[in-house]
């Protein structure tokens, strides 16, 4: 392990603490501007979902300059290398500016005006109505929704046009999350906070390569190594990263294989007598489901590779069973399975078993972008659950979030096919009554069947059964999976309309393109991943006639008659809007901050009761819902009689493995100087200078028996298509003999040509994780 020094940490990394950083990017401070004469306001950051405070200095109209928020509980001043380069996102010299309709002959764009734009999108959505019914119309969103845009998009599409074909892209990267959490507590989003960081005495981290998707946290986790040198951080992944480089003890296994691991530690774990029964007992009940590998399938192969509408069915379990059923799981097999060797897997279950140490589980996308990712998800907080380290300070299973507001507005609002506000679902008659009631609609307004999630919704498109669909805030022809299947021409019958801030390979295919405003160029409102809600002031106007995304749809509504959704005065409606959605969330332990009290903080975490915020859920003493004097209550679970539930899940396989022809495994992911597909931070000088395109990271040993070196560009081919990457061999990520990995920021090189559109049982959130490749040797050209 090498030795900790954080300071050295935050350096490699580019993070930066509270000294003003001046605009950066395209965009040249003004010369007249200094820390001094500028005007500054709060903000959450606009990337990742840490939710990071941001001090914004405005002169002369513009973004001039950011700074970590002091303030911020949740960073503290410090800002990472993104973050101290946001206000040059805003600048890019290539910004939408006006509504752009497709030429009638399909060569290119003109532009027209907001009123021809929005007419047009109401005509065709009504049209879709009339010839075809609600399940003819859709909306894909976004974890960067704004809690506005996102609640505007509800109300519209399942309030107005009585269809629940919504879905945000926080299915590609939370969903499995969600449904860990939804089938063990009967409620979304964790009870750990950041608080945890401090508290917490070991760290194992799932998949989760936090010293470069989360540096603020990780930096946080070695400060209180630097201070406790007794914390020890574990790293469980299938590459080296450079969070491997500050672990006490790093764990390699085979791709898809942590499902075995996590049993493994489970069975040691009751084995050992290292569960805590007298808490089971207490708060805990057992659960199965349909385990038949067969009758689950993948969702990517046969009848499923139209629409994947498997649904599971539990049934009750009991600890005897329980402990029986992990008897297969033993180290010797578990590392047969795994490749981890027994002695790690009986270390990671005296760690999780150890009563006098808390323990946080940490993870994001390699868990939940999995085939069995909700199962995993469940293993996960099972490890918790059978130990009682739960909903106390250092001691919780935590999932890591990956945009700015996948918990605010996707989760909490409730932006996905089968949800409304505050942990509701459209499958239950009193929690569609609750929405009707609210919004003013007659009673059996709102459908109960659940609409397309986000794969099965461009599936949907793609055949022509979606004939009209609104893309806002995000870049689809970028990241869906199997993406060679979502092609399309101009022309073929359906419209797509595509709000954004920048031209992107998304609004290269639309029919319609609508210039968006972006971060402070607009109110808004975001939620982060320890449940903090964060407002923030409009500071600068946008630039041309780009207009926020919620008011796009509010106008659109009106236009179909539909106005009555939305009874606020037009440049007056943020905080009437808030307020109406924050009555879903009173009283159901979800309860939200006022708007008044957020305009005041950097942020408070829900359950928010007389003003007072809650660090752990479900605990005696922090959650103002449990009225018990000590211990926990999972006062959410009313199915399971208020406990929380264990769930029995066994190993599955992958949906595709090496194979001759394919021998590779792919994983792909993000880098520490780009966000998601780069339409935002490719435009940033500074981070396009410092990765200006995607690569493939080769195993040393496969390199030499390709007979390739650093630098030299390969073909990497999958089944479904292939891309052409340079190559870099022992850089920051090293994957084992066998894997490559690519990240996906890169449009010019679209790495999501090669995935499989395998999906998760449950969640029905792609595997982006695991597929088989080949690297072929390009010939040097004559």
């Amino acid at each position: 392990m090498a030795t900790v020094d954080r300071r050295e940490f935050l350096k490699s990394l580019g993070l930066v603490g509270a000294g003003t950083v001046l605009t950066s990017g395209d965009a040249e401070a003004s010369a007249t501007a200094t820390a001094d004469n500028l005007t500054w306001d709060k903000a959450p950051c606009r990337y990742c979902g840490t939710g990071c405070g941001v001090e914004v200095g405005v002169a002369d109209g513009k973004v001039q300059a950011v700074r970590g928020d002091e303030k911020s509980p949740v960073n503290r001043g410090l800002l990472c290398v993104k973050g101290y380069h946001l206000p040059g996102m805003l600048y890019g010299t290539d910004r939408l500016l006006y509504p752009l309709k497709r030429k009638a002959d399909g060569s290119g764009f003109e532009r027209i005006s907001w009123d021809e734009a929005l007419d047009l999108v109401a005509s065709k959505y009504q049209e879709a109505l009339d010839e075809h019914g609600p399940e003819a119309v859709g909306i894909y969103g976004s974890g960067q929704w704004t809690v506005f845009d996102g609640y505007a998009a509800l109300k519209w599409i399942k309030g107005g046009m009585r269809s629940n074909n919504i879905d945000p892209n926080a299915r590609l990267c939370m969903a499995s999350a969600v449904m860990g959490f939804v089938t063990q507590f009967q409620s979304d989003e964790p009870m750990g906070c950041y608080d945890d960081f401090e508290a917490g005495d070991d760290f194992i981290l799932w998949g989760n390569n936090m010293a470069e998707m989360h540096p603020v946290l990780f930096s946080r986790m070695l400060e209180a190594k630097r201070q406790r040198p007794t914390v020890r951080i574990i790293d469980l992944a299938v590459r080296r990263t450079p969070t491997s480089e500050y672990a006490d003890l790093y764990v390699e296994f085979k791709p898809g294989t942590d499902l075995a691991l996590a049993n493994g530690i489970l069975h040691l774990l009751v084995k050992n007598n290292k569960v805590r029964r007298s808490f089971i007992e207490e708060n805990v009940v057992f659960r199965r489901g349909i385990e038949d590998v067969e009758t689950i399938g993948y969702g990517c192969f046969g009848d499923q590779s139209e629409r994947y509408t498997f649904k599971d069915a539990a049934k009750e379990s009991s600890f005897e069973e329980f402990a029986k059923f992990l008897e297969a799981y033993t180290p010797a097999k578990v590392s047969e399975i795994t490749g981890v060797p027994e002695s790690q897997i009986k270390a990671l279950a005296e760690i999780y078993g150890d009563s006098g140490r808390g323990t946080v589980s940490l993870w994001c996308m390699g868990v939940n972008q999995h085939t069995r990712g909700t199962w995993m998800n469940n293993l996960l907080n099972n490890l918790h659950l059978v130990t009682g380290k739960i909903s106390r300070p250092g001691a919780n299973p935590f999932s890591l979030t990956g945009q700015p507001s996948a918990c605010g507005t996707a989760r909490e609002v409730g932006t996905l096919s089968n949800r409304l506000p505050a942990d509701m679902v459209v499958m239950k008659e009193e929690h569609r009554a609750k929405t009707e009631k609210i919004w003013g609609l007659p009673e059996g307004t709102i459908p109960p069947k659940p609409g397309y999630h986000a794969v099965d919704m461009f599936r949907a498109f793609t055949r022509g059964d979606l004939k009209a669909l609104w893309v806002q805030v995000t870049n689809p022809w970028v990241t869906m999976p199997n993406l060679q299947r979502f092609q399309r021409k101009p022309g073929d019958g359906r419209f797509l309309v595509v709000s954004d801030i920048y031209p992107t390979p998304t609004t290269d295919v639309a029919d319609l393109i609508l210039p968006s405003a972006a971060w402070v160029e607009r109110e808004g409102v975001f939620g982060n991943t320890e449940r903090r809600t964060q407002q923030w002031n409009k500071m600068v106007e946008p630039p041309g006639e780009a207009r926020e995304d919620a008011w796009q749809i509010m106008e659109v509504a009106k236009r179909m008659g539909m106005g009555k959704l939305f009874p606020w005065p037009e440049n007056d409606w943020h905080e009437a809007m808030y307020e109406e959605y924050r009555s879903f969330t009173v009283g159901v332990g979800k309860d939200v901050a006022s708007y008044a009290q957020l305009k005041q903080v950097p942020g408070l975490r829900w359950p928010v009761v007389d003003g007072r915020e809650t660090r752990y859920r479900y605990a005696a003493g922090e959650d103002p819902y449990v009225t018990k004097p000590s211990g926990v209550h999972f006062y959410k679970a009313k199915g399971y009689g208020e406990k929380a539930a264990v769930w029995l899940r066994p190993y599955h396989p992958p949906a595709e493995v090496p194979d001759d022809e394919y021998p590779l495994w792919l994983t792909t992911g993000r880098v520490l100087e780009h966000w998601h597909t780069g339409s935002m931070t490719r435009r940033v000088k500074q981070l396009h200078q410092a990765v200006p395109e995607a690569y493939v990271e080769i195993n040393r040993a496969d390199a030499t028996k390709l007979g390739v070196q650093r630098g030299e560009r390969v073909r990497v081919v999958s089944r479904r298509g292939s891309v052409e990457l340079p190559v870099r061999i022992d850089d920051r990520g090293r994957p084992p003999q066998g894997m490559v990995f690519v990240p996906f920021f890169d449009e010019n090189r679209l790495v999501n040509v090669l995935t499989l559109d395998a999906l998760d049982n449950i969640s029905k959130e792609p595997d982006y994780k695991k597929c088989a490749v080949r690297v072929e040797r390009l010939e040097a050209s004559p």
